[in-house]
């Protein structure tokens, strides 16, 4: 989930969010135009403010301790903030505040220059199949690589596994044939001489494949 304060941010990245998802290995994105289901916290970064307005940093600093959330997504929102300090005008941009979201039970929260992303780490037993899947397709491709074989290749597999591991493969069996170029995948009692592999720190895994 992305929490966006900026709509064009949020219209810019609907039209990548396709990539997006291909490339963080993500099932599903959703832009938010709040993020009042987070808590975030603020403060004033020093190091940029301090050259601009050093005899009003005290001050700055007491009053953003007393910025509110409402205080806080307006910044974002408008990429600044204006006040008067001491009788000076002082105007501060994002780069001048530290924003933090705070993680919450089931979540990893990041925030940078007004965007805040919120990623659900919550495995349900269908993503962590279709994490053994995308385990066994990159396995397979390896051994087909190693084996010499045409990229065009059909190919016949043979998998040895435990039960569990079988089940979830036997649950993507059309995503792994179709990623492989697998005519079928088969479980079956293989030797030694098969290739072994560990698969999710689940055990012992053995693959055979050949030209189908």
């Amino acid at each position: 989930m992305i929490p966006v304060l900026n709509q064009e941010v949020a219209s810019n990245l609907q039209h990548v969010q396709d990539l997006i998802l291909s490339e963080v290995n993500v099932k599903e994105l959703e832009l938010l135009k709040d993020s009042g289901m987070l808590v975030k916290s603020i403060k004033p970064n020093f190091k940029t403010i301090g050259p601009k307005y050093g005899k009003q940093m005290k001050a700055i600093a007491d009053l953003v301790k007393g910025f509110s959330a409402d205080d806080i997504a307006t910044i974002e929102s408008k990429g600044d903030w204006q006040g008067d300090i001491d009788g000076t005008t002082v105007t501060l941009d994002l780069a001048d505040f530290e924003i933090q979201a705070q993680d919450i039970p089931g979540w990893l929260v990041a925030s940078e220059n007004g965007l805040t992303v919120a990623l659900d780490i919550t495995i349900s037993e269908s993503l962590w199949s279709e994490g053994i899947a995308r385990e066994m397709v990159n396995r397979i491709q390896n051994i087909r690589k190693e084996s010499g074989l045409d990229v065009t290749d059909r190919i016949l597999v043979q998998v040895d596994t435990n039960e569990k591991l079988q089940e979830a493969i036997q649950k993507n069996k059309s995503y792994i044939c179709t990623e492989i170029l697998g005519n079928d995948l088969v479980f079956v009692a293989l030797d030694n001489q098969a290739i072994s592999t560990d698969i999710e720190n689940e055990g012992d895994t053995k693959i055979r494949i050949q030209k189908n």
